[in-house]
């Protein structure tokens, strides 16, 4: 560990070569240079980020990386696409960046996705590093090297595997989140608990609040599941998906708009819940729990009386779990322990739907 990094909470994320650390505690983003001083990094970056991290803490950042430029785009889920990817490109092309260069991605799950996925493939991969701003990005998206952005007819279905050189999560950050947003990273949180750490569950039951406790151990967990199946080989990281299939479905039909990532993967829970009750092998009590805990804190756990199976299908076949059309889920054999599926039916599924409404 570097000089200065003693008061910082330290996740190792074990890949071989391409393993970095995640720091995590108060008062690192003025610290950033001193951080990014034993990576070995070109003198000459880009900080990108959006309309609402920009004017919070572009310039911060930037004034402890003088050497720097600020891309800045607007902000939602709308702009992780192939059109603000290839307008990026063209900026750090007019800027001059050569493969001596690095992109600090500053900003929640949408900024971390687009701006690594650019990383990726400008002059075939400049490294990158993970500044998350939001709940959801310090706990989940800016962990485990998956980049990339959307299509219309679905979520994430261009991107990279491509890992950071570090993930610098400034729990002080949050204190500017909105609640919703707050609430939204929640979801994630929740989920880490329930697929394989029933006590840390219990402790989100008990009240557990927002802070380096809570980011350290979500990041401990998708740790160890990235170190296992980095590129989804085995199957293991794909239980980090529990809730996503319907709730990426949902983010598709409501054109990225509706929901925040969060609160459809919380409606998507429940319905996986359901679905492990059936199928998994999950007790029914343990599904009312999850489907309180996500309520207790605030996160919608209904699906919409207008949300049909029938528009919800064809998000879910290009799903990437699925296979040759198939639909595969992750489910619960119990609280702490998940399980990838291919068992769920349709029928299983409407019912699930009828039962989450």
């Amino acid at each position: 560990m570097a000089a200065g990094m003693s008061s910082c909470e330290r996740v190792w994320v074990a890949l071989g070569a391409r393993s970095y650390d995640i720091l995590i505690g108060s008062g690192l983003l003025g610290r950033t240079g001193e951080f990014l001083a034993p990576l070995s990094l070109g003198r000459r970056g880009v900080i990108i980020c959006d309309s609402h991290t920009e004017p919070l803490y572009g310039r911060l950042l930037q004034a402890v990386l003088p050497e720097t430029e600020i891309l800045s785009f607007p902000a939602g889920e709308g702009s992780k696409s192939l059109a603000q990817t290839a307008a990026l490109l063209e900026r750090m092309t007019g800027l001059g960046l050569d493969r001596k260069s690095f992109v600090i991605a500053l900003g929640g799950g949408v900024v971390g996705d687009l701006a690594g996925f650019v990383a990726a493939i400008y002059l075939r991969g400049i490294p990158f590093v993970q500044v998350p701003t939001t709940l959801l990005a310090q706990v989940d998206s800016s962990v485990g090297g998956k980049v990339g952005v959307n299509l219309p007819q679905g979520k994430n279905l261009v991107g990279a595997f491509y890992q950071p050189r570090l993930v610098l999560a400034d729990v002080d950050v949050l204190r500017t989140l909105p609640q919703r947003e707050l609430k939204a990273g929640l979801a994630e949180v929740i989920k880490y608990g329930a697929i394989r750490d029933a006590e840390f569950f219990r402790e989100l039951e008990e009240g557990l609040s927002v802070g380096p406790r809570m980011v350290r151990r979500c990041c401990e967990i998708k740790a160890e599941v990235v170190g296992a199946d980095e590129t989804e080989t085995t199957g293991e990281r794909a239980i980090l998906n529990f809730g996503h299939t319907v709730g990426h479905a949902l983010e598709a039909i409501g054109e990225y708009g509706r929901w925040l990532h969060g609160e459809a993967i919380a409606i998507g829970m429940c319905v996986a819940a359901e679905l492990s009750v059936k199928r998994g092998g999950l007790a029914a009590a343990d599904a009312a729990r999850i489907r309180a805990l996500l309520a207790k804190r605030g996160l919608p756990v209904r699906v919409p009386a207008e949300i049909r199976l029938a528009e919800l299908l064809p998000a879910m076949r290009l799903d990437k779990k699925a296979q040759a059309g198939r639909l595969r889920f992750v489910l619960l054999r119990r609280l702490g322990e998940a399980v990838v599926s291919d068992a769920v039916t349709e029928a299983d599924l409407e019912e699930a739907l009828r039962v989450c409404r």
